[in-house]
């Protein structure tokens, strides 16, 4: 049984109010849910996506700026990739060079076209229009300074590093449902016949392994329809011998964690019941919002968690 493609990616921020600012007020996502790490509550839990918050669309961080920088290696998640329209990379690369953000060239990838860049605290992301299968599945953030022909339509994909990509290549297709898309660069291509989010695949043998830090990504997170679903794939994940966690009810969602064979934490998580459980779909993120079994120690949170403003967002 196969996943339906890329739900969330997790990454690792430094402070919360310049990750706000870059995420909303410069690609111009909504903030669909304003919360804590249910692990760790002083820090924040931040979830960007389309106006909707539908899955497959939400890039979410975690705000753990005392932590050093990452350590590029294999056994990590080294980019994130967000899908754009077509034909307005052009936009992007002005707009982007307008508030001094780090950028490459624009490249090719795979027919793609890709403007590779680098978030306040050291993300690697990229800016992607797809050649194959646009994603339709998309609300428009009315509010966002970004015009809505040129806003971020959700999650396109991932870079892996691995020290030996066949034991994940094996997990990939055999467990999760990926095909393999192409090769070129050093790089594999795994994604779906009828979904959207991509792995590419680089063998780093000469490297060590990778470590988390502010900047790196956290965990990818793959789409399940329901509970059922979930168990299902949960069930194939551990006979490989992998170590599934027990279901996990997040609230918007429930989140199966494991790491595939190279190291990279993975999430199974279901499609519903969604942001907009607790929150009127009109004022998602714009408070704080905890789980239940946090409610009781809210005051004690909000006085720990530093203040968080919406940024002034300039249209264009």
């Amino acid at each position: 049984m196969s996943v339906n493609g890329l739900h969330h990616i997790t990454a690792i921020s430094g402070p919360a109010q310049e990750n706000l600012d870059f995420y909303a007020g410069i690609l111009g996502m909504r903030l669909v849910k304003r919360s804590v790490n249910q692990d760790d509550p002083g820090t924040y839990h931040l979830f960007y996506a389309d106006a909707e918050g539908r899955p497959g669309t939400d890039l979410t961080f975690f705000p753990w700026a005392q932590m050093a920088p990452p350590r590029d290696g294999y056994g990590r998640a080294m980019e994130v990739s967000l899908e754009v329209p077509a034909g307005s990379l052009e936009y992007w690369a002005e707009r982007l060079q307008k508030y001094a953000v780090k950028l490459d060239s624009i490249e090719p990838r795979f027919g793609d076209r890709a403007l590779p860049l680098v978030d306040p605290h050291g993300l690697r992301v990229a800016l992607v229009e797809p050649a194959r299968r646009p994603r339709s599945e998309f609300t428009p953030w009315e509010l966002s300074p970004v015009p809505v022909a040129r806003q971020v339509r959700g999650l396109y994909g991932a870079q892996l590093w691995e020290r030996t990509a066949a034991p994940t290549v094996s997990f990939l297709t055999g467990v999760l449902g990926l095909v393999e898309l192409g090769h070129e660069h050093g790089w594999t291509r795994y994604g779906f016949t009828d979904a959207h989010g991509v792995v590419d695949i680089k063998e780093a043998t000469n490297g060590r392994r990778g470590q988390w830090g502010v900047g790196s990504v956290h965990h990818l997170a793959w789409r399940v329809d329901d509970e059922r679903h979930q168990q299902n794939v949960r069930q194939q994940v551990e006979e490989t011998g992998a170590n599934p966690t027990p279901v996990i009810d997040r609230f918007w969602f429930k989140s199966v964690y494991f790491q595939e064979p190279g190291g990279v934490l993975f999430e199974l998580a279901t499609d519903g019941p969604g942001f907009a459980v607790d929150e009127h779909p009109a004022h998602l993120g714009e408070t704080l919002v905890l789980p239940p079994f946090l409610e009781a120690h809210r005051a004690e949170i909000e006085r720990v968690l530093p203040p968080l403003a919406m940024p002034v967002l300039r249209v264009g």
